[in-house]
């Protein structure tokens, strides 16, 4: 699963490949557009009154673009960027340090923010509201607390289980944004721009085959379009054409509705082994030698989202339009014999 193609997560080889495709200013970034809108209102807003932006919560699945548009939002309020992420900052001296390097208008920007622990947390609340600091010195009977003042910072927080994300964290923030799943047209633009940076000439419609298997994900679609470059070289092709982007997917295992070996496996096992279920995800798990974890975080959602995949009381069912996909006749799911 680490190195799978259609994973939307950052692979460990990717993040220089991802930063030289990365728009510097909101004009550039394709896609999102009623964020795009609003956030260009606020950061207007801000600018002419000389202040900070608002802190910012993006949500989403991976690789949507929201590690992207926070470096985006800190270019149009000409401020310099602090990135971190939840699960470095261990301590509550962590952010302290942070915090206290921070300089006015800095946009600090924290990936994957519902994995902070709730003492960090703690420390962030007054930071956010009130630009202050509460640090305890000492132990015992004889600790103290004092309050440092902070300059004036606008956080970016971006999380992928927004679910996640306590009460108090989620209502300190005065401008929330939803990424959805990018068009098909939306995709072509990016994958047509993307090319053009690298010096590799592709064809509309090359770009077109790009975008419709690449799950409505950025990343991915950029991805595939690294991977296509290699098949082009290695036939000697100047151009990136229809005819090398299905022969580069073949060669990937990703067929024309973006899926890949493994999501096709997950459905014909439940459609020949178990009659298309209600299915318990351990039992699929054990079918396809996969962790049950990895099932519901990786593969699931984007079978459901297709609506591939249902999940029932009983457990997981394929849909009349999975038996489809999957070339089988459609029958209805019976009552769950296979639950564990």
């Amino acid at each position: 699963m680490k190195d799978r193609i259609v994973q939307p997560e950052q692979q460990t080889d990717e993040a220089q490949f991802d930063y030289s495709l990365r728009p510097k200013r909101l004009e550039q970034f394709i896609g999102q557009e009623k964020i795009k809108a609003n956030l260009a209102v606020f950061v207007a807003a801000a600018q002419s009154r000389s202040e900070p932006l608002d802190h910012v919560l993006l949500k989403g699945a991976p690789g949507l673009g929201k590690t992207t548009l926070a470096h985006v939002i800190a270019n149009e309020m000409n401020a310099s960027i602090r990135v971190t992420s939840g699960p470095a900052i261990e301590r509550p001296g962590d952010l302290a340090a942070i915090l206290t390097n921070l300089e006015h208008g800095t946009v600090l920007f924290i990936d994957e923010i519902h994995r902070l622990s709730r003492v960090v947390e703690e420390i962030l609340y007054p930071a956010m509201e009130d630009f202050k600091l509460d640090i305890v010195i000492g132990k015992g009977p004889g600790a103290r607390s004092i309050r440092l003042d902070l300059p004036k910072f606008t956080l970016i927080g971006a999380t992928t289980r927004a679910g996640l994300l306590t009460g108090p964290l989620r209502d300190r923030f005065g401008i929330v944004h939803d990424f959805e799943f990018y068009s098909t047209d939306a995709l072509v633009q990016i994958v047509l721009r993307s090319a053009s940076i690298l010096g590799y000439a592709i064809s509309e419609e090359a770009g077109v085959e790009l975008a419709k298997r690449s799950r409505g994900t950025p990343r991915i679609v950029n991805r595939l379009l690294r991977r296509t470059r290699d098949f082009a070289h290695h036939l000697e092709k100047q151009e990136i054409d229809l005819e090398t982007v299905r022969f580069a997917l073949s060669q990937l295992e990703i067929d024309e509705n973006g899926l890949d070996r493994i999501d096709r496996l997950i459905l014909t096992t439940l459609i020949d082994r178990f009659g298309g279920g209600p299915v318990g995800v351990e039992t699929i798990a054990a079918s396809v030698s996969e962790d049950a974890g990895t099932i519901e975080d990786v593969y699931e959602p984007f079978l459901m989202q297709c609506g591939l995949l249902k999940r029932t009381p009983r457990g997981r069912a394929v849909t009349e339009h999975g038996y489809k996909i999957s070339g089988r006749p459609y029958q209805a799911a019976p009552p769950g014999l296979f639950e564990n």
